[in-house]
């Protein structure tokens, strides 16, 4: 066989392919780059042409010529992206290389990295855009703190005005009871409750009514119940009162006079350490003059110490007025008796 020689010159470039279509097909096309340069078309989705741009224009701001002819967008910076978009420049600006003027491998690089950088620009927009109205919403939950804590911030006035209220109210929870009573049983030696009194600290009536013993009444004791066979006649019922009395007792400091008798005829137990016995209190005595051990009669003290006379006359004793006795007696020496009750309080 005869030698083939081949000469190769791999240096020189392919030749280039002469361009496919006529003046009205490339008319159109730059038409339809303005277009899109403008934003008012999309980019056309297809595979990039090769053939070199022929009567084209001058190579515009951004724009780098390659070496087979075509144009390419070089990126810009991300700050200009970000830019508001008022303008046909600004728009021109953000669009990223032109998918059909560049070759196709420099293509794909392009538009990713030109993509890449829209999107990093666009997340990176995002957090601000929404911090923005955020702030007003951060302050109201302060402003409601604020307010939330404003009551909070003046706790020693309201504490001072609930020591007051608290020492206008303690008296409310102490009253002071007397009891009438009525011979019921054999030869009428059992005294049954036939009237009771309750009055606050201040003697207002809290209670006043007439109660029906269960039993039989042999015994009035008028001289010094007061109480007559009329009375019973509309009287209240002995269960129903002592509910109602005990309603009031419950829960406060009651004052009386040998008061253990109110309480076996209510059928009740108080207890001690609520229990303020004018009959038993030592500082009274002394007030009084009398024996600190003595059992004194409350018409004794009270006219010793009140300058008053109780329980005279013939018509009997009145529950109301010796409760009140035995309240004011008490407030005479509270002070010093509840000093002594807290250093050594009763056992119940």
């Amino acid at each position: 066989m005869s030698t083939l020689l081949l000469n190769l010159d791999f240096g020189a470039p392919p030749p280039k392919k002469g361009f496919e279509g006529n003046a009205k097909h490339r008319k159109f096309v730059r038409k339809r780059r303005l277009l899109e340069r403008r934003g008012f078309l999309n980019k056309k989705n297809q595979p990039p042409s090769k053939a070199p741009k022929l009567n084209s224009e001058p190579a515009k701001k951004g724009e780098t010529s390659s070496a087979d002819g075509a144009w390419k967008v070089s990126p810009l910076p991300k700050k200009k992206t970000v830019a508001s978009s008022s303008g046909p420049e600004q728009s021109l600006d953000k669009k990223a290389a032109v998918p059909w003027l560049t070759p196709a491998p420099a293509q794909k690089a392009g538009s990713a990295v030109a993509k890449v950088d829209l999107l990093e620009e666009f997340q990176s927009a995002l957090p601000k855009i929404r911090n923005h109205p955020a702030r007003p919403h951060k302050k109201g939950p302060q402003k409601n703190l604020t307010q939330k804590n404003a009551p909070q911030s003046s706790p020693q006035p309201h504490s001072g005005d609930k020591c007051s209220a608290a020492s206008q109210k303690m008296p409310k929870k102490m009253v002071a009871i007397d009891c009438e009573m009525v011979g019921t049983g054999p030869k009428g030696h059992v005294s049954s409750l036939a009237r009771c009194s309750i009055v606050s600290y201040h003697g207002d009536v809290l209670y006043d009514e007439y109660v029906l013993p269960p039993c039989h009444i042999v015994d009035y004791r008028t001289r010094w119940s007061g109480i007559r066979k009329q009375h019973m006649v509309n009287a209240t019922p002995f269960k129903v009162a002592r509910g109602q009395i005990l309603k009031i007792l419950t829960g406060k400091i009651v004052v009386g006079h040998a008061i253990h008798n109110d309480f076996k005829a209510l059928q009740y137990f108080h207890p001690k350490s609520l229990t303020r016995d004018t009959s038993h209190i030592p500082p009274l005595n002394r007030k009084a003059d009398c024996p600190e051990n003595a059992t004194m009669s409350l018409k004794t003290l009270t006219k010793k110490l009140l300058n008053r006379d109780i329980q005279v006359g013939k018509s009997g004793h009145s529950s109301v007025e010796d409760a009140q006795a035995a309240m004011e007696l008490y407030k005479l020496v509270e002070v010093e008796w509840e000093q002594h009750l807290a250093q050594s309080p009763p056992r119940d």
